[in-house]
């Protein structure tokens, strides 16, 4: 893991958030690589589970949205955790729930100091914010804890504007914002972070169907993003641990570097829970109307929640390598090349010789009308290569005084380290049949 958050400070992924103020805890900031691979993570979603599909339609909603929403969906009251403080340090902890009416501790003492820990009392992680200048409870507001709400409050204006048929989902991905008391992991656990979720809508009768198809799905989206089937499992949630909307959940984990398998994302059996809530509250009629019986209900929901902080996190810990070559340890980010965020490097081979670099640059520019693409006439040929591995860059050309005679460069492949000769003319179409744009 100290490797791999060493990577990305210095290769530009990821940098602590205020770090020359001396940080805050749990905040970070995405580099120029992180930044690229944060927006192709989400392009790929995207394209996957919007675009690409018929039943589910786009949303974008706000992150500041009225108070009573939240009230309306339990997150006032049902969305609790405890919290602990040692005595001795002052230091706080979640505490361990047994059970939500009398919570208790596992560890008595603190684990920083050995000192007495509080009683547990409760903790609303939402952060609490004023519309306006007066900062009194009717200006009251809140930074969203989830995505899914502003889905569920635009659920009547979907119906009247697309006229859906169920089964159906409405997608949207944004920030949301959580005051975690614990802490820690790198970019695992976050303050502020990415969501990318799904509200489908469905028949209660059919709940089970769609739960079992929506776990293939994201079985199915891991896998082409590189992620191995043997680090990964499924969880259900003991009836315990259940959140206060849901009848049933299940957890895809992955194994990541520390402490072993935590949860990547989750798919939940919500029922009619929000929608129910939402219209009596509002005292709007958000129920569905079946065009063949003229039946009215509230749809059950299906939602999977996707993390795209975690996903990166997961997709770096599956794509870090080294090995020894030549008694020269090599460092390589493995990344499917459709979400890496250099997709090719262009060299000339020597920076000091005009034409090469003239020839680069004509090479460079025609590419990055397609690709993210990086020039580099630093150092030897051979650091350059091994600068792009840690980057994850799939692809390296390079030209030679070969290439002003015959036109024609060398393409080095990331992994395999082969290289071959391709004509000039021919680059364009070679990459954009390697690499989905």
């Amino acid at each position: 893991m100290d490797k791999i958050v060493s990577l990305c400070k210095r290769r530009g992924f990821v940098y602590p958030g205020s770090d020359i103020y001396g940080g805050l805890a749990n905040t970070f900031d995405f580099g120029p690589l992180g930044a690229e691979l944060a927006n192709n993570i989400k392009k790929n979603w995207w394209k996957n589970f919007v675009q690409k599909r018929s039943d589910i339609y786009g949303l974008d909603g706000g992150i500041l949205m009225n108070a009573k929403i939240w009230e309306a969906s339990g997150h006032t009251q049902g969305f609790i955790d405890y919290l602990v403080e040692c005595k001795k340090c002052h230091k706080r902890f979640k505490a361990e729930e047994k059970n939500s009416k009398n919570p208790s501790v596992d560890r008595q003492k603190c684990p920083e100091c050995g000192g007495e820990l509080t009683q547990a009392k409760k903790f609303v992680p939402m952060f609490k914010t004023f519309v306006g200048p007066v900062e009194d409870s009717a200006a009251i507001t809140y930074l969203r804890p989830e995505t899914a709400q502003a889905i569920f409050v635009n659920f009547k204006n979907i119906l009247d504007s697309f006229h859906p048929v169920l089964p159906f989902g409405i997608a949207q991905m944004g920030k949301a914002f959580r005051n975690e008391i614990t802490l820690g992991n790198f970019i695992f656990r976050k303050l502020e972070f990415e969501q990318m979720e799904i509200e489908y809508f469905i028949k209660e009768k059919d709940w089970k169907k769609h739960f079992a198809e929506w776990k293939k799905e994201i079985e199915k989206w891991v896998s082409g993003l590189g992620i191995s089937k043997k680090n990964i499992r499924w969880r259900e949630h003991g009836q315990e641990e259940l959140a206060h909307y849901s009848k049933h959940t299940e957890d895809l984990e992955y194994n990541f570097p520390f402490g072993g398998f935590k949860e990547l994302y989750g798919l939940a059996y919500r029922t009619d829970y929000d929608l129910k809530n939402h219209s009596e509250k509002s005292g709007k009629d958000l129920r569905y109307i079946d065009r063949e019986t003229n039946e009215k209900f509230f749809p059950h929901v299906i939602e999977p929640s996707f993390g795209m902080e975690r996903t990166m996190l997961a997709i770096l810990s599956q794509s870090y390598d080294e090995e020894e070559i030549k008694g020269a340890k090599r460092v390589v980010l493995r990344l499917n090349p459709n979400i890496a965020p250099i997709k090719v490097a262009v060299f000339p081979l020597l920076a000091n010789k005009p034409r090469l670099i003239e020839k680069a640059r004509q090479i460079y520019d025609n590419l990055k009308e397609k690709f993210f693409v990086a020039f580099d006439d630093r150092g030897n040929i051979g650091k350059r290569y091994y600068a792009q591995d840690e980057a994850g860059t799939p692809y390296c050309v390079t030209v030679d005084f070969e290439s002003l005679e015959k036109d024609d460069v060398t393409v080095r492949e990331r992994d395999s380290m082969k290289q071959e000769r391709i004509k000039i003319k021919d680059l364009l179409a070679y990459f954009l049949n390697k690499i989905d744009v």
